[in-house]
């Protein structure tokens, strides 16, 4: 493991902005806030960007944990991100996007989904709102089944099988994805009451089991075309989730 020789002043500059959040598998290592201006819909906005490292050893000399970093390859790993707008800690209510990567969608703009739709889309209810969070989650590609895997299921539905079907004929659950390092990383950041955006009822519950209080749900339905029009039925009629108004896939 190569040696990284920080200055003393360099290291108080990184330690101020690494915080460690236990679990049980070893550690969580919050890094930021770092300001992040972000292109939304054409405006420039500055959200607070925090990222952060899962690791087996658990240490507050975060020296130790740099050491690490060259020798690990994290290019080759996903890493999971908060963005925060407003007065997130202190705020009285405050409006959270849990929102799995989605390669596809989020980066190349498929309209084979509405995960594209819905990142751009919660960033901008979580700015005119004030106040909020969007956790952009990894190794959550595809419900949790990963990018080739993923690919495997669109050739699956290009054959005539729905998106619950595709993944169970490549042997993954329906949905196997997991929230328990997000929400220890949203207790780091705040711990009065949060509104949820989402359309799924099992963010939700995974929140309210951690004994998180929330105090509410805004729904996000919305880029429905004859690209995706079957999949969002999907989610609704196998996957449960929740469409009270009728804003989705009415025929």
């Amino acid at each position: 493991m190569a040696q990284v020789n920080l200055n003393s002043k360099v290291l108080s500059i990184l330690e101020n902005k690494i915080k460690l959040i236990q679990n049980n598998k070893g550690a969580i290592y919050l890094v930021g806030p770092v300001n992040l201006p972000v292109n939304l819909y054409g405006n420039t906005v500055t959200f607070q960007w925090y990222c952060w490292l899962n690791c087996e050893e658990v240490t507050e000399d975060f020296q130790k944990i740099i050491d690490k970093l060259s020798s690990v390859n994290l290019a080759e790993r996903q890493q999971s991100s908060v963005l925060v707008y407003g007065d997130f800690k202190n705020g009285e209510d405050a409006i959270i996007r849990m929102h799995s990567i989605c390669h596809t969608g989020d980066i190349f703009g498929s309209k084979r989904c509405d995960c594209g739709y819905q990142l751009k889309e919660s960033m901008k209810m979580i700015v005119e709102h004030g106040t909020g969070a969007l956790f952009y989650l990894a190794n959550h590609e595809g419900r949790g089944i990963g990018l080739f895997s993923k690919a495997l299921a669109y050739i699956l539905q290009e054959n005539g099988y729905d998106t619950v079907d595709a993944n169970h004929m490549l042997g993954f659950v329906n949905d196997s994805r997991n929230y328990d390092d997000a929400i220890r990383v949203l207790r780091a950041l705040r711990i009065k009451p949060v509104t949820l955006i989402t359309n799924n009822p099992k963010k939700i519950e995974a929140l309210q089991a951690s004994g998180l209080p929330v105090a509410g749900r805004k729904q996000l339905w919305g880029d429905i075309s004859e690209h995706n029009k079957n999949y969002l039925k999907t989610k609704i009629n196998r996957s449960g989730h929740l469409n009270e108004d009728g804003t989705c896939c009415n025929d």
